[in-house]
């Protein structure tokens, strides 16, 4: 059996798209300048599929930062490891300021979100130690679990009871450590950890916390510092990541801890010793972007705006919006056939208005998800626009909207169904 055999079929991820090369829903071009409005095949569109929550991506200071950091250093600067030549100054100093901004003793630099993830737990955890790891966790998570060679255990979505359960289990006759593992808020469904309550659990169970927060950190909590910070428990998360692809715009990741556990990522984490130190770009456009964030009282305020009459307007027009509390502003709309689907996404563009769509098995079966991002930088006007695009779409497709009821309804009973089985099981 020839490796590449499966290269000719269309299986895999996406397989049915990318046997006949869709450019449409999924890889779509589009200018690569971000913002409220994009390109896409030569037409401005209101974009609402970029995690731009503080508008900072047009923030001309901060590109005006990267043009003169690249006059300076070059693109490749530093060069080489953090271990080796690519550790400076500003490096240490950019730490220092993140670890004050996260509440923690330390803390250290990845150069992407995934990166921190994977290095983090990979450092951590070793073949006697056991994951409990949430159900809808992300694929950053499953893959650093599995590259740990720790025991694991899959918790069902921000079910305390569930997560009880398996640190009960574990404790019967553990030999190492426990690290609980979970999201602050999930990037697709909006819905947030109930991480206070996990902190409690993870105490009596003298066990560990690891929160990949990407979509809470500059976002969420009175200022910005995420979803522990929402529930008055960033003390109390043992190890707290952020990325820098979402609110601050940028790229990379950073890991807050104490600075006995950073000194031991930094030394131990395979993709922080063997991997490139973060470009000085970054090092000078973040310093300046945490100022933006930690400052953001009003860019969260009109985010947190246009997410309400967002919301309110796809209601009056009988959409189903999950009601979620963070900005992720999710709408299910039902279909009967695949097709239908796609029609509404492609009408939707057509009428000026970019969104992504996610089908079964990331929702139910009959429900496509519109997972829409509201920003600081969109305008009262974007959000009147797209609400017309969603009611000539409703009318043209004469959708029946009313029929995501019944197919929640359906999945919630498959749901009781599964939950009749054995709690035990341990699948990804």
């Amino acid at each position: 059996m020839d490796i590449f055999a499966k290269c000719k079929t269309d299986g895999g991820y996406f397989g049915m798209f990318r046997a006949r090369n869709d450019f449409f829903f999924t890889r779509p071009i589009l200018d690569p300048l971000p913002g409220r409005e994009m390109t896409y095949q030569g037409k401005k569109v209101i974009q609402w599929s970029i995690n731009n929550y503080l508008g900072l991506a047009e923030n001309e200071e901060l590109k005006a930062i990267a043009v003169e950091a690249a006059k300076k250093y070059g693109p490749g600067a530093p060069m080489g490891a953090r271990m080796m030549t690519g550790n400076t100054e500003k490096h240490l100093a950019l730490e220092a300021k993140f670890a004050k901004f996260m509440g923690k003793e330390d803390a250290i630099l990845f150069n992407y979100g995934y990166l921190g993830v994977l290095g983090t737990i990979q450092a951590l955890c070793e073949k006697n130690d056991t994951i409990l790891i949430d159900k809808l966790a992300h694929a950053s998570m499953i893959d650093a679990m599995f590259v740990s060679q720790a025991q694991f255990r899959v918790w069902k979505h921000s079910d305390l009871d569930s997560l009880e359960l398996h640190l009960k289990r574990v404790n019967r006759d553990r030999k190492g450590g426990v690290l609980v593992v979970t999201e602050g808020v999930f990037g697709m469904t909006g819905d947030i950890a109930p991480l206070s309550d996990i902190c409690f659990l993870k105490e009596k169970y003298d066990a560990r916390l690891f929160v990949d927060d990407a979509h809470g950190f500059g976002v969420m909590g009175p200022n910005g510092r995420g979803t522990g910070e929402l529930q008055n428990c960033l003390d109390k998360i043992d190890i707290n990541l952020g990325t820098f692809a979402k609110a601050f715009a940028a790229i990379g990741g950073v890991a807050g801890s104490t600075h006995e556990v950073c000194e031991w990522v930094r030394f131990n984490a395979r993709t922080q010793v063997f991997a490139k130190s973060l470009p000085m770009i970054y090092v000078e456009v973040l310093s300046r972007t945490l100022d933006f964030v930690a400052d953001g009282n009003d860019r969260r305020a009109r985010m947190w705006e246009v997410n309400a009459k967002l919301k309110a307007g796809l209601r009056e027009l009988g959409y189903t919006v999950d009601e979620v509390a963070s900005p992720v502003t999710p709408v299910l709309v039902p279909y009967t056939e695949i097709n239908i689907a796609m029609a509404i996404l492609q009408k939707m563009r057509e009428e000026g208005i970019f969104l992504t769509g996610v089908v079964y098995p990331v929702v139910p079966r009959g429900i496509v998800l519109f997972r829409m991002i509201p920003t600081a930088s969109h305008t009262d006007e974007d959000i009147s626009r797209t609400l017309a695009a969603y009611k000539k779409v409703r009318d043209d497709l004469h959708l029946d909207l009313g029929a995501v009821h019944d197919a929640l309804r359906r999945h919630e009973a498959e749901k009781k169904a599964e939950n009749k089985e054995d709690d035990g099981k341990t699948e990804i």
